[in-house]
């Protein structure tokens, strides 16, 4: 929604960029449900790691602003 309120050119949308965590995040959601009928244990697996991934502070929107 955002991203859309802003042209390509502003320093959000070089920021935002190509949303590596985000798209990583989603295909691991989508592997996690089907994934989750053979082993409980692999889905909970694959949500914690989602949520590890996200622990990770993001550093894009500091780049941009530092130049």
């Amino acid at each position: 929604m955002l991203h859309r309120l802003h042209s390509n050119d502003t320093a959000f949308a070089r920021a935002l960029g190509s949303d590596r965590k985000g798209r990583i995040s989603l295909a691991l959601y989508i592997a996690a449900i089907p994934l989750t009928f053979i082993s409980q244990w692999i889905g909970v697996a694959i949500y914690v790691l989602v949520a590890m991934i996200w622990f990770v502070p993001d550093r894009r929107f500091e780049r941009v602003i530092e130049k």
